[in-house]
């Protein structure tokens, strides 16, 4: 009897090992058939970790790492996506413009993970503020109440207003590529140019004098629009109010009126124009360049006022 008891004993525990052996072996199995990934996820913070999973959906490798992803990041490939062939999960600022550099080979065109993070190119956002001119606005008052003789006077001189404009401005690689307007701040209110017209009684009191056309001996010189011959208030427009023309505008000393008409080397001009250093016989015929009026120099020769 007790060698009975010993034999059952004995083949319990043969049924207990082989039962355990089997559930091992089955464990064995089941994580041989579980394939786990090795992968790398890089964060918008320049952290990178390493990660072993056997999921292939990124939303869910991210999800098991606990990393949530900001509204304003990107993540690629995207959160729908399966892990691609890199096993890499890259998660960047949206402010970042990827820029894809293809390489062409025989097989088509080719492009690496590392190829497109070498290419991003980050945007900079500045505000600027900026100086800018305000034009003034020409006002012509006629007085003249219809007579045919006329002559135009400045009232007041035009200067130009002065604004501060504040802006937004986007760069890329140190160009800009947008500019939106926030504000601006007018710091010098721009003056109105008001000349007048006026009945030109001193042609008329004098046209009997100058019925017949008399001949003098001028000085005369060239100027044209620019800073160096007119001054910071160079615009373009004569004493009169009219637009200085080359071959018909001259400027001359009040001794002759806005109107006069001059016969210089066989060219009829006009006095429209004043100066501050034309006095006397002293003339300036207005040139389109700078550099015409330096090259007529300064020359004497006979002018007939002919009206």
């Amino acid at each position: 009897m007790k060698n009975e008891g010993k034999a059952s004993i004995s083949i319990i525990k043969i049924i207990c090992v082989s039962l355990i052996l089997i559930i091992l072996s089955g464990a064995g199995v089941i994580a041989m058939t579980t394939h786990l990934n090795t992968i790398t996820i890089k964060l918008s913070n320049g952290y990178e970790m390493t990660v072993l999973t056997n999921k292939t959906k990124v939303s869910e490798i991210l999800k098991d790492n606990n990393i949530v992803v900001e509204d304003n990041e990107r993540v690629t490939p995207s959160l729908d996506e399966e892990i691609d062939i890199n096993n890499t999960i890259i998660i960047c600022n949206k402010s970042i413009q990827e820029i894809q550099v293809a390489k062409i080979s025989e097989n088509g065109v080719e492009t690496t993970l590392e190829d497109i993070l070498n290419n991003y190119s980050s945007i900079i956002e500045k505000i600027v503020v900026e100086e800018e001119t305000i034009p003034y606005e020409t006002i012509t008052k006629d007085v003249s109440n219809g007579e045919e003789t006329t002559k135009n006077k400045v009232i007041t001189k035009g200067e130009e207003g002065i604004k501060q404009v504040t802006y937004k401005i986007k760069y890329k690689n140190n160009e800009e590529i947008s500019r939106i307007k926030l504000s601006e701040i007018v710091v010098k209110e721009a003056i109105d140019k008001v000349v007048q017209v006026q009945t030109d009684v001193t042609s008329r009191a004098s046209s009997t004098a100058r019925t017949s056309p008399k001949t003098v001996i001028f000085r005369v010189t060239g100027y044209c629009s620019c800073s160096k011959c007119c001054g910071k208030f160079a615009s373009g427009y004569t004493s009169s109010g009219t637009k200085a023309t080359a071959g018909r505008t001259v400027a001359a000393s009040t001794q002759y009126d806005f109107g006069t008409k001059l016969l210089i080397n066989g060219t009829t001009y006009t006095v429209e124009d004043r100066g501050g250093a034309i006095t006397g016989n002293k003339i300036d015929i207005y040139f389109n360049t700078h550099a015409e009026a330096i090259a007529w120099g300064v020359k004497y020769l006979p002018v007939e006022v002919i009206q």
